[in-house]
């Protein structure tokens, strides 16, 4: 059975015949949110509580590409004149930097600066889909749906950051509009961890509303299984 140990209850995966209709996606893995010096940092985060996960989605996406699955990498970033970042969110929260303002790693948040762009261990290949998003939902503005409907990919597996925002946003998002989704606990974070855990038991409540709740290592068993 392709099935993964998952609560509320198992996960079907798609028949081995159809095996490309399941997706690694990876939100937001991006130097500004992980890195020292980025938009994180400057929101007086702790980086190093999303750092800790880096090792466990790197061994995801070596998995999918092993197997020669579908991934798809976000990136939240901004227009260089700032024309899709709405007034409201450039200007909300008391940060030392705000989205478009120089930063040790160039402007923050804005598409083609050093900080906007994906973690080392984490970079995309050739052939693999980038969705470059100016909100915190992957299909807002996107044309994420329409990408994945012409590989017909109906099963997403979520990781990345943070948890309660980019990452649950993008999981309600595909929930909407028929997609079968599975988040990895261990390859999500947030820097507030009760934020996270309050997440993981919404996605799951109530039969799974939102979707289902993995590890990575029941995940990776059942792909190998499923489809090695």
């Amino acid at each position: 059975m392709n099935r993964v140990i998952a609560s509320p209850y198992p996960y079907q995966l798609p028949p081995r015949e159809a095996c490309a209709r399941v997706a690694l996606v990876i939100i937001d893995m991006q130097r500004d949110f992980i890195e020292p010096g980025g938009f994180g940092a400057a929101l007086g985060n702790q980086v190093e509580l999303l750092q800790k996960i880096v090792p466990t989605v790197a061994e995801l996406l070596r998995t999918f590409r092993e197997l020669r699955l579908p991934v798809i990498h976000t990136r939240e970033g901004h227009r260089p004149d700032l024309s899709d970042c709405p007034p409201a969110k450039r200007s909300r929260g008391d940060s030392s930097l705000r989205i478009g303002d120089p930063g040790p790693m160039g402007r923050i948040l804005v598409l083609g600066e050093p900080g906007n762009d994906f973690v080392k261990e984490l970079y995309p290949e050739p052939g693999e889909l980038v969705i470059d998003k100016p909100g915190k939902g992957a299909f807002y503005a996107t044309n994420l749906h329409e990408r994945l409907q012409a590989l017909s990919i109906s099963h997403l597996i979520f990781t990345g950051v943070t948890t309660e925002v980019c990452v649950q946003t993008s999981m309600r998002e595909a929930n909407d509009r028929g997609y079968e989704c599975l988040l990895v606990e261990d390859g999500t974070e947030s820097y507030f961890p009760d934020f996270k855990q309050t997440t993981l038991r919404m996605i799951q409540s109530q039969g799974g509303i939102v979707g289902w709740v993995t590890t990575a290592n029941r995940l990776m068993d059942a792909l190998r299984q499923a489809y090695g």
